[in-house]
């Protein structure tokens, strides 16, 4: 902490050293925003109480470390905005040593083609590190991901396409096996003589088990499906996890059942059906955002159900099975939780719908207690040593990380961002009668004024009232502050098809290339921003990324005599797919006219608007096909549009330079097109 301020004062001197005599320097209040540090991927070791987290501070990333009562310390020595991604922290049981990432992808580690969005001469590796937590140099012990500490902190077991590696203290790491599919959940049993993965193949997938000197590997229980979230017993006798396949095209609601609750004896390799789930209301299998399957130490299997309609956790006995108990309840969900010994921890918005906050309960009986206090809101419940941390935001403050208690300690200074105000909470209908919730960014200045509609992407996503902890959606949030404060009111929607209100409000009939249903959502927050007496109905635009990419050019390509103007971040504009092949012939062509009259292409004809493209080509989640596509249509019509590319970039820009680069881009647009009404040169 001492050596960020530090540097943060020579900044700012070296800033006073070079403004002209007599000159003072205009405050750049968006790039201040930006550069705020973000924490994310934090952990904690099991039996000692340090945890770890990686911040992006102006994307310069590091790694620190903490304790209860000691200064946090950095353990790496980034220095640059490199779009080297760090991830997959992973602690020894006793806090010693610490392993990590750095390079590659974080949401496809598995790729042969790494990113390169620092347009560096040669692609960096994607590379495992580990370090001891007190200090010192890392080592590089191989290239690869998912890293994992033996119980006894001796060895290191990590993965790279499908190849199993091992890493022992005083050694180099080899080769141990190599499997078809991409390794997920990779964990060592209880005596650290075998490691267990789920097993990725596409279209299905199995729960594996490898000696730990590579000699042998067995799949346990194959079957059809999908194998997931497999855990060891606490004796490490047992292994359950979750089977699941998802429903055929058209299927009934009631239909199933879809999945359940297997449990395998490793010695023998006997399996059976602990629970499986019935048909209806949560009989199709739905996650959390972290585990889903945990099995505590007096024989519980915790898992989540959407019995309800809502995402809450259950409990089983993890010998007779029987009817799920649940943990949680309400008109609620729980986002993610952990078990910690006899208790439970969960993160959900019990109290506050478009909130997080963070409760504890016990696993047998008893009330559930909230954490943190009142101030902030709360994600990812983490446990080290008997200690809880969690991941905390604010109106004003982006993610960092703090302890919990009664109240909220942070575990390092908590960064701030100046001139922020909260945004209120609005709820409107849709012309279908559909509730839809949205927080309203109130502009800066009087008269009527120009206004936004932000659409989130996703589309499971919620938006919150304050800083989202995703890095992504705090950028939004940052960008949908400094837009009130330029003087545009801003109404962001969490339209249906998102998470946090529910199974019928993410699982809505008709959204997507079966309809586009949520883009009633859209063109009615615009009517609801239209019909006040201090927006300029004239002068109401769109912004969004991704899935809010595509309702954005949705909304340009059907309205544009309501959305004068938009900004499409790697929108998608086609929506045709293959269809199921198990639909007829005929029910395909009508799949596929579907597809394409939910796309902003099939539109296209109404399109009038002004848009800016922004788009980075090596984009693995919407193809850049997608915005060249829409440029070339835009310019046949001679619709005005410009456009920002960045080579080599991701769907979420890893570089902090892209972010800021895109971002003011934006602003400059809807200046001239929104605030000032002035046509594209």
């Amino acid at each position: 902490m001492a050596l960020r301020m530090i540097l943060r004062l020579w900044l700012t001197l070296l800033g006073l050293a070079l403004a002209q005599p007599g000159v003072a320097e205009p405050r750049d209040a968006l790039a201040e925003a930006l550069a705020l540090p973000v924490a994310s991927n934090l952990t904690g070791a099991d039996d000692a109480p340090r945890f770890a987290w990686v911040e992006n501070e102006a994307g310069v990333r590091n790694i620190w470390t903490a304790m209860r009562g000691q200064p946090a310390r950095r353990v790496t020595a980034s220095t640059q905005d490199d779009g080297q991604q760090l991830y997959d922290l992973a602690f020894s049981n006793d806090g010693a040593s610490l392993a990590y990432v750095a390079g590659g992808d974080e949401e496809y580690p598995d790729e042969e083609d790494l990113p390169n969005t620092g347009i560096a001469p040669m692609t960096p590796p994607q590379q495992v590190f580990v370090v001891p937590a007190d200090g010192g140099a890392p080592v590089m012990v191989g290239q690869g991901h998912s890293p994992t500490f033996s119980p006894d902190g001796a060895r290191l077991a990590f993965t790279r396409r499908g190849e199993i590696w091992l890493w022992v203290r005083g050694g180099e790491a080899r080769w141990i096996a190599r499997v078809s599919g991409t390794i997920d959940r990779f964990t060592w049993s209880p005596d650290g003589t075998q490691l267990l993965f789920s097993e990725d193949r596409d279209e299905h997938s199995y729960v594996a088990v490898l000696d730990s000197d590579g000699q042998r590997l067995r799949y346990l229980d194959p079957g059809l499906g999908q194998s997931v979230e497999p855990i060891f017993s606490p004796d490490g006798g047992q292994i359950a996890f979750i089977r699941y396949m998802s429903p055929p095209a058209a299927a009934a609601p009631d239909s199933g059942p879809y999945w359940s609750i297997r449990v395998v004896d490793i010695a023998t390799g006997a399996a059976r059906t602990l629970w499986s789930a019935p048909p209806g209301q949560g009989g199709r299998y739905a996650g959390t955002r972290s585990r889903n399957l945990f099995w505590s130490r007096d024989g519980l299997i915790l898992f989540p159900w959407e019995r309800t309609g809502w995402l809450h956790v259950f409990a089983l006995d993890a010998t007779r099975g029987g009817e799920p108990r649940a943990l949680t309840g309400g008109d609620y969900e729980v986002e993610t939780f952990v078990v910690d010994r006899d208790q439970l921890l969960y993160a959900a918005n019990a109290d506050d719908i478009d909130r997080r906050r963070i409760w504890r309960r016990p696993l047998r009986d008893g009330a559930p207690v909230r954490l943190g206090g009142s101030e902030g809101m709360h994600f990812f419940p983490t446990i080290a040593g008997g200690e809880v941390a969690a991941i905390e935001t604010g109106v004003s403050t982006p993610a960092h990380p703090v302890l919990l208690g009664a109240r909220a300690t942070p575990l390092a200074e908590v960064p701030t961002a100046s001139g922020f105000s909260a945004p209120e909470a609005v709820v409107f209908r849709a012309a279908d009668g559909m509730e839809i919730r949205a927080q309203f960014f109130s502009a800066r200045g009087t008269g009527p004024r120009p206004a936004l509609v932000y659409i989130h992407g996703g589309p499971r996503r919620q938006m919150l009232l304050g800083f989202h902890p995703s890095g992504y959606y705090s950028k939004a949030y940052v960008m949908n502050q400094h837009l009130a404060t330029l003087g545009y009111h801003v109404l962001v929607v969490n339209y249906r098809g998102g998470t946090g209100y529910g199974q019928a409000f993410r699982d809505a009939p008709d959204t997507g290339r079966e309809g586009a249903s949520e883009y009633r959502d859209i063109l009615a927050a615009g009517r609801w921003l239209a019909a006040r007496n201090d927006v300029d109905p004239a002068r109401i635009g769109v912004w969004g990324g991704s899935w809010g990419g595509y309702l954005g050019a949705l909304a340009l390509a059907r309205d544009s005599d309501l959305f004068a103007s938009g900004v499409d971040l790697h929108g998608v504009h086609s929506m045709l797919r293959p269809v199921a092949n198990t639909l007829s012939p005929e029910a395909q062509e009508r799949a596929r006219q579907l597809q394409w009259e939910s796309s902003p292409l099939g539109a296209i004809e109404r399109w009038r608007s002004p848009v800016l493209l922004i788009h980075g080509d090596d984009d693995r989640n919407v193809d850049f096909a997608q915005s060249l596509l829409l440029a070339r249509e835009l310019a046949a019509r001679r619709i005005p549009y410009r456009e920002l590319v960045f080579p080599n970039e991701r769907h979420s820009f890893f570089r902090h330079d892209s972010w800021l680069r895109a971002l003011r881009a934006t602003e400059d647009f809807l200046d001239l097109t929104l605030m000032r009404r002035q046509p594209l040169p």
